[in-house]
């Protein structure tokens, strides 16, 4: 966590301030369309690997240990062009992995480590990651010399974890299997501000209620991982700065406890960097000169040496032994009263009142001198704020229960987003299930499949009622992060069971006609859910004509309220759910934006989400049994009525209401049906009609079956990591 922010007022990378190209784009010009384009984010064609290469199945024949005695070794080789402080380059690496892994946030599950988005703009050119680009370049002979055995994203959050071990901490554990991006994101919404550290108001309903952060927001400032080092906006406030360092790791997925391990810990190693001229600083690294070659904030009063680097703002390590994991952050922090100064570059810091010179690090060149320790607001806020006061008071007491608290919760920091145990691969990862892994036992799979096919059927639900509970069932999984799904059959366990969107009478009535079949088989409720709306799916669609079998994987298992974090599921529930034309009253964002993000998160592509969509409507899927956009005649049937009637011409469409629509007959005037901006963006966005018309044409009937099916089927096994060999 060093070097968090740059100095408020005096940003290394503020020149001109924008954060966005000001070329000219299909956007600029319409900005309220709705941007498909985050459902083809990722294409094959920007991937350089072979279409055939695995790299799950690559990393598994790493050399792991060759590797990990290559970082070791890495950490204290100083290299001329960025020295190391102390000749150890472990609290930079630790920075790196920390920031890689630091944006995630758990109400989209987006941010986060897992794809290696750091080498990449916004992030690589962000204040709070100032000279990480030398951390990946020290990375680069390593990454050169394993190859495709290695991602990105794996080997930078390796190396943090291995700057750690160096420096004398038993670490949790670590797992491969982090896949690289090759392209910027475009999904993730970061904040609306055009300047980076903008003030915090512009993020905040009331910058006094830290919980009136902007929603899917976690950091204070835009270009910040978390909070700002020298205080709320830049004042220095301790109590203040601990309200909302609270908010900002609660968001990230941390408790109290986790946050002050995290701070402790995080400062335990390294130093923070402000001995100079911000002001003489080069651009970003997205903005630097071609012949930079992707280096950024280029200084050039470094003079070769490690300590007269400007990348916070603020100045100093915070410990006596800045190379060795100790209880030394404790001991300065608790040990010295403190007081307020600035760093040589000009931020707001705090210095102890009083200190032998013993007690202060040794300067980072020259290893012989002593240098003024640190503490930035943040670090005040532990011993301010009585919670974190007192955990840390805890922490003082059994060293050994720091170090395993903060080992913990640095493993957590490096995994969150990669989902399920079942994600992780290598030799080093940990034998114990975390509950924030969201763990699920093995289900059988040795039953008859047909059997419990025929006893469901025979049972009195409709095929509505059975799509609707494997949908909702399935709808949740996140594909950013890699949580929710039916697996687990979550959805009978508090807190899914009394989701609004669920519709609770109904699911407890399916509920009930399904777990006695459950039992009395041998299946996994969670397999007869889905098979259950598979076969609702096969009777419907015979209904419109068409002979399909939906695929089945049986194997799924039952999770327990043992085994969930109900608090932490609260985040997985559905806002809207435009496939059901569900809205949760008081949530005011544009339905066709939020049918868009839940369909990227579930991973499917605009042409899965246009098929998905005109199935659903003509099946009567709608929450609560709405008519809005089943444009048939004959619902409960499969079939492509709703494309072929949103395209006919011989209809009008006219507003009615808030976000509701008739569709009339253009002669005569009578209503037809009616319509949500839901069901209407299909008509009006020209990439998602071009989808719709492929459906409307009389010739793509049995194809709308079969693609049908096959997005089904993608929604139902998308967290089936069970079966990743």
């Amino acid at each position: 966590m060093n070097d968090m922010s740059p100095m408020s007022g005096k940003c290394p990378v503020m020149h001109g301030g924008a954060t966005r190209s000001t070329a000219t784009s299909t956007k600029d010009w319409w900005p309220e369309a709705l941007n498909v384009e985050i459902l083809h984010q990722h294409d094959a064609r920007s991937n350089p690997m072979d279409p055939d290469f695995d790299y799950r199945e690559t990393v598994k024949t790493l050399n792991v240990d060759a590797l990990k005695a290559d970082l070791h070794a890495l950490m204290t080789d100083s290299q001329d062009w960025w020295p190391a402080d102390w000749g150890h380059y472990g609290g930079l690496m630790i920075r790196m992995s920390w920031h890689a892994a630091g944006t995630y946030r758990t109400s989209d599950g987006r941010g986060g480590g897992s794809t290696g988005n750091l080498r990449f703009a916004p992030l690589n050119s962000w204040p709070d990651n100032g000279n990480l680009d030398k951390a990946r370049r020290l990375l680069w002979p390593i990454k050169k010399k394993y190859g495709n055995a290695v991602s990105w994203a794996d080997l930078m959050l390796l190396a943090g974890t291995i700057a750690y071990e160096n420096m004398g901490l038993k670490t949790f554990g670590f797992g491969f299997g982090r896949e690289d991006i090759w392209a910027p994101e475009i999904d993730v919404n970061w904040g609306e501000e055009q300047e980076w550290l903008a003030p915090s108001e512009n993020r905040y309903v009331n910058l006094e209620d830290p919980e009136t952060l902007g929603p899917n927001l976690a950091a204070v400032h835009m270009g910040l991982i978390y909070v700002n080092p020298e205080g709320v906006n830049g004042n220095p406030d301790p109590a203040r700065t601990a309200q909302h360092i609270r908010v900002t790791f609660a968001r990230m997925a941390m408790n109290d406890e986790e946050t002050a391990a995290l701070t402790a810990g995080g400062h335990t190693v390294g130093k923070a960097h402000g001995n100079g001229d911000a002001g003489g600083l080069g651009r970003e690294p997205e903005g630097g000169e071609i012949h930079d070659q992707g280096f950024g904030w280029m200084n050039p009063n470094a003079d070769g040496k490690a300590g007269s680097h400007v990348t916070s703002g603020v100045e100093g390590a915070w410990t006596t032994e800045p190379t060795k994991f100790d209880m030394g952050y404790f001991d300065m922090l608790f040990g010295h009263e403190w007081e307020l100064t600035t760093s040589p570059a000009g931020a707001k810091q705090w210095k102890p009142v009083n200190i032998e010179d013993v007690d202060m690090p040794i300067d980072p060149d020259d290893g012989t001198t002593r240098t003024m320790p640190v503490m930035t607001d943040a670090d005040m806020a532990m011993k301010v704020d009585p919670v974190y006061r007192e955990i840390c008071e805890r922490f003082m007491a059994d060293e050994d229960y720091f170090r395993d608290t903060f080992a913990r919760a640095w493993f957590k920091l490096t995994h969150r987003d990669m989902g399920p145990k079942a994600n992780y691969i290598g030799p080093d990862v940990p034998d114990e299930d975390l509950i924030w892994q969201d763990p699920i036992p093995a289900g059988p799979t040795g039953y008859d499949v047909d059997a419990l096919k025929a006893k469901i059927a025979a049972t009195d639900l409709t095929p509505v009622e059975m799509i609707n509970t494997a949908w909702d069932s399935a709808r949740t999984y996140r594909g950013s992060d890699k949580r929710g799904g039916a697996n687990g059959a979550r959805i009978r366990l508090a807190p899914q069971r009394d989701w609004e969107g669920n519709e609770p009478e109904r699911l407890n009535r399916v509920l009930a006609a399904l777990e006695p079949i459950a039992a009395e088989t041998g299946a996994s409720i969670a397999d007869v859910i889905v098979l259950a709306g598979n076969v609702g799916i096969e009777q419907a669609a015979k209904a419109g004509g068409f002979n399909v079998e939906v695929p089945f994987a049986a194997g799924r298992g039952d999770a327990t309220a043992a085994m969930t974090d109900a608090e932490s599921f609260d985040v997985l529930e559905p806002l809207a759910d435009g496939f059901r034309n569900f809205a949760k009253d008081g949530y005011a964002s544009k339905a066709d934006e939020m049918f868009l993000d839940r369909a990227q998160l579930m991973g499917l592509t605009a042409p899965e989400l246009v098929v998905l969509l005109g199935g659903m409507r003509v099946l009567g899927t709608n929450y609560g049994g709405a008519q809005h956009g089943v444009f048939t005649d004959r619902e409960g049937a499969l079939s492509t009525d709703f494309f072929v009637n949103l395209t006919d011409m011989s209809n009008s469409w006219h507003p009615v209401g808030d976000d509701l629509y008739e569709i009339r007959d253009r002669q005569s005037g009578d209503v037809k049906w009616t319509a949500t901006r839901a069901d209407l963006v299909f008509g009006s966005n020209s990439i998602l009609r071009a989808y719709a018309e492929v459906y409307a044409q009389d010739d793509n009937q049995e194809k709308f079956a079969k693609d049908f099916v096959s997005a089904w089927n993608k929604v139902m096994m998308n967290d089936r990591f069970d079966l990743i060999d």
